[in-house]
Formats: C-alpha cells, sequence, structure tokens
C-alpha cells in the first residue's frame, strides 16, 4: 500500500456541494496527515476554496468536470446523462483506474449505488451490495445494514450482509468474533418473514468462525447495542436510520427548550454543562455519518447530504479506515471461508 492514502471527492455532490466538502476534508487531513485527495467537479468553484486551506490545498488535485448528478435525479436519469463525465461517477472510476483508495460522496444515494455497481462490479459471492452505518447505542456502537441500498431481500442476501458485516465489525470495532443478530419482528424462531426465519436458520446451523450468531433481534436492540451488527432489508433499516436520527434532534430541541424555559432551569444548566455538552455530543449524528458499500470490488462511501464540514469528516475518516484496515481484503476472504460453511448447512437441510 502507498505511503499516502488516496481519496477521491465528488466535491459537487450533497446539499452543499463543494462549500462542505472542501473544508470537511481540510477536518478530515488534521486528523489524517498520511491522506491525499483528488476532487472532482467544477474546478472554478473548488480552487478558490482549496486557497484558503494551503496544506489541504499542498495535499490535492482538481479534475475538472461541470457536470453533477442532482439529489433528485433517478437512477436511470443519473446513468444516462452522468456516465463517463459526472463528478460522481468520476470520483467511483477513479478507483477503478487505480488513482484512488477509496471514494466518498453526499450526492444522490440512487444514483451513487447505480453508478458504483455499474462501475465498479459486485464481489464474486454477492449480488447485491448494502449500505453499512456506525449506529451509537448503549454499549458503544454496532453495525447496521443494509439502511438503503436496495429495498427487499431473500434469505441469501441477508446471509451475505451478515458476513460482511461481522468483516466490517473485526475491523472498525475490533473485536475477534462480533454478535450478529437478523432484524425481526420478535425473537422467537417462528416470527418474521421466510427469508428471514431461513436466514437465521442457515446462520444457526452454520457455525462460522467469524462471528457468532445472536439470533432474531428487535428495534430497541439496536439502541441498546445487544448485538456488535444487525442485519436487515434496505427498506427497514432506512426507516431505522431516519427515524433514530429525528429522534436524536427531537430530544435535542426537548433539553434545549426545557433548559431555557425558567431562570432556575437555566442555574441547573450551568451546574451540569459538563454532562449537557457530554449528552449533546453522544446525540450529534456527524459523528456516526458514512455509510459504507459493502459487496463492492472497492470502498465507496456516502455521507449524507445534508451534512456539515464536521460530518463530511466523518465519512472521510471512515473511508480512510476501511482502506487502512484494507476492509476489501478481509471481506473477501471471509466471504471465501463463510461461504464453504454456509454452502453446506443449507444442503445439509436440504437433503434432509
Amino acid at each position: 500500500m502507498a505511503s499516502k492514502i488516496r481519496i477521491a471527492l465528488d466535491a459537487m455532490g450533497g446539499d452543499h456541494g463543494p462549500a462542505v466538502v472542501v473544508p470537511g476534508a481540510d477536518v478530515a487531513l488534521t486528523h489524517h496527515p498520511d491522506l491525499s485527495f483528488v476532487f472532482f467537479g467544477d474546478e472554478k468553484i473548488i480552487r478558490p476554496l482549496l486557497e484558503a486551506h494551503p496544506k489541504l490545498a499542498a495535499a490535492s488535485s482538481v479534475h475538472h468536470t461541470d457536470v453533477a448528478i442532482r439529489m433528485d435525479d433517478k437512477p436511470s436519469q443519473a446513468l444516462r446523462y452522468g456516465r463517463w463525465k459526472s463528478s460522481m461517477w468520476l470520483a467511483i472510476e477513479a478507483i477503478k483506474n487505480g488513482e484512488a483508495d477509496a471514494t466518498v460522496s453526499a450526492g444522490n444515494t440512487g444514483a451513487l449505488m447505480a453508478m458504483a455497481r455499474f462501475c465498479l462490479r459486485t464481489m464474486a459471492e454477492i449480488e447485491r451490495p448494502a449500505i453499512a452505518a456506525l449506529w451509537p447505542t448503549l454499549r458503544g456502537e454496532s453495525i447496521v445494514l443494509d439502511v438503503g441500498a436496495s429495498i427487499g431481500a431473500d434469505s441469501e442476501a441477508l446471509i451475505d450482509m451478515a458476513v460482511m458485516g461481522a468483516a466490517m465489525a473485526r475491523i472498525v470495532l475490533g473485536l475477534e468474533r462480533p454478535t450478529v443478530g437478523l432484524l425481526n419482528v420478535g425473537v422467537e424462531e417462528v416470527k418474521g418473514l421466510e427469508m428471514v426465519r431461513e436466514a437465521g436458520r442457515v446462520l444457526r446451523e452454520a457455525h462460522l468462525p467469524g462471528m457468532k450468531y445472536h439470533g432474531f433481534v428487535e428495534g430497541d436492540d439496536i439502541g441498546n447495542g445487544t448485538v456488535d451488527v444487525v442485519v436487515t432489508e434496505g427498506f427497514a433499516g432506512n426507516i431505522a436510520l431516519k427515524t433514530a436520527e429525528g429522534t436524536a434532534k427531537q430530544i435535542a430541541s426537548y433539553l434545549r427548550s426545557a433548559m431555557s424555559r425558567t431562570l432556575m432551569a437555566r442555574i441547573g444548566y450551568l451546574f451540569a454543562r459538563g454532562a449537557f455538552a457530554s449528552l449533546r455530543m453522544r446525540l450529534d449524528p456527524r459523528r456516526a455519518n458514512g455509510g459504507v458499500f459493502l459487496g463492492l470490488r472497492g470502498i465507496v462511501v456516502k455521507s449524507h447530504g445534508g451534512t456539515d464540514a464536521e460530518g463530511y469528516a466523518a465519512a472521510i475518516d471512515l473511508a480512510y479506515d476501511m482502506v487502512k484496515q484494507d476492509l476489501m481484503t478481509k471481506i473477501t476472504e471471509s466471504l471465501s471461508f463463510d461461504h464453504r460453511a454456509i454452502t453446506a448447512a443449507a444442503t445439509s437441510t436440504d437433503a434432509a
């Protein structure tokens, strides 16, 4: 691996474009001085912003394009007019061409997934990629996937997500054998859709060495940190993610209102500022910004489209960690080894 970790940035993606991407990259560079960046987008906008950050400018290059994927574009539209020339496509293609080790974009999620899948292709054992997100919990952090790559999933897709999520947990969370749970409407084995029950049966019988299968988990188990990896299909996962983000903002709003309501409340806040600052940091969605597209032949990280520089830096930090810890090799090894055990478990039951 090169001494510098190279990150390709879709500078035009997201609600704010280069106004957030450039200062976000500058924040990430202070975290990781061995980073270098390739910005893809409108050079007339990017260059003046880079000039305000000399260290970042010295560690960066700019590839000009005036084509940007809109946030409301359908994936099919984005592929038709944005392939080969948009900032999003060029940032993804930089991985394929060996110009970057990872890509970060705050752009249209559907378009990003479609382009990444078309350009990079999926791993040998994977039919459908998934977006994996870090989730703050009472125990620390967990990984939840899929949080929006696709709608619906059969048992094989759920099993693949379990294997990939466990591999990511071993890297990000530093766990030798992370616990994995399937999100369901109840913990009893007879509950839930057939594909979820089938995936649970195979994972239970396969006894995979890279994970410890916990069983079914419910919605409240996500925040409780009952397991290290929560697996679900993208529709439910995305709703859970947006609900958690909205709830965090709601609680923060309630606290601000309560602390300013009376004189005694304001005095109490002065004595408890440290505790409230810690709580505010725990509730800050920017700290967990960034979802990794697992199952592709390259590292692509999706940042929240409306985040600020600090949040965008968190997405870059995540991409950095994935490259530094060699996520691609570890997932490939896990898939190759675990799929033999999974196939054996599925075959034995079919024969019975």
